[in-house]
């Protein structure tokens, strides 16, 4: 499998588009809408992320998206019984968990696999035998690659955004520490035969160096889409993003 044979694949996140939708309050903008024009610009899967006090998508959101698009829909939640309730009941494509504390704007770092390991292990049983695709969002840390092996995951999704804030920071030695961190923990991931993923913080500048880690299978990118489309749209921004991973990709 090389770099010029791998198609990486783009989930994004319409996460904000409901958050828009919910400053105001009504029906506007639609976060399904957003979805299939997601799809039509070349998405490869929709991601949202149903918070438990759903500040952005609602419990409503989730079955309007996945009737408007026939792309994967990927489940971002908590790892608390009312969430399993609703991923078995709707059941999309693939699940996500990650941590999540009422006081953040977003999600702060990833889960701690490695000191939740028997509940997860527990948590993911279900999931896994309704057909969902159980990923875990974590820091890229050897044990908790590990650990995600352990309890049950296919999937680890790589959080980035410690690199993401570096890159802004224009800090080179912390952003390529950091990124040396992500390649260790990709081809670990890989090695223990979980499927890699990546996430969070990631634009047009900084997306080329993730994309080009060669055993990331996916990426995941909302909050900076939904904000480049207020000035060129959408689908040009989702566009836009397909041609950057792909460069990273030559």
């Amino acid at each position: 499998m090389t770099r010029e044979t791998t198609h990486l694949r783009l989930g994004v996140n319409i996460d904000h588009v409901a958050t828009l939708r919910n400053a105001r309050g009504g029906a506007d903008p639609d976060p399904a809408r957003a979805a299939m024009l997601a799809q039509s610009a070349g998405a490869d899967g929709i991601t949202l992320h149903l918070r438990e006090d759903r500040r952005h998508i609602r419990d409503a959101d989730l079955p309007a998206v996945m009737d408007a698009v026939q792309i994967p829909i990927n489940l971002e939640m908590a790892a608390t019984q009312e969430m399993q309730a609703i991923a078995l009941a709707h059941r999309p494509h693939a699940v996500c968990l990650g941590p999540e504390r009422r006081e953040e704007r977003t999600t702060e770092g990833g889960l701690n696999v490695a000191a939740d390991a028997n509940r997860l292990r527990d948590y993911i049983t279900p999931l896994r035998a309704a057909g969902a695709r159980v990923s875990l969002f974590i820091a890229p840390d050897e044990a908790q690659v590990e650990a995600s092996a352990r309890v049950g995951a296919q999937v680890v999704e790589l959080h980035v955004g410690a690199y993401a804030e570096f890159c802004a920071a224009g800090d080179d030695a912390a952003r390529d520490t950091e990124l040396r961190k992500l390649f260790a923990a990709a081809a670990l991931a890989q090695e223990l035969g979980l499927e890699v993923h990546a996430g969070h913080g990631l634009n047009f500048a900084n997306v080329g160096p993730i994309a080009a880690i060669p055993e990331l299978v996916e990426l995941n990118i909302g909050h900076f889409l939904i904000g480049e489309a207020v000035f060129v749209g959408l689908e040009a921004a989702i566009r836009e993003m397909r041609r950057q991973m792909n460069l990273a990709r030559l």
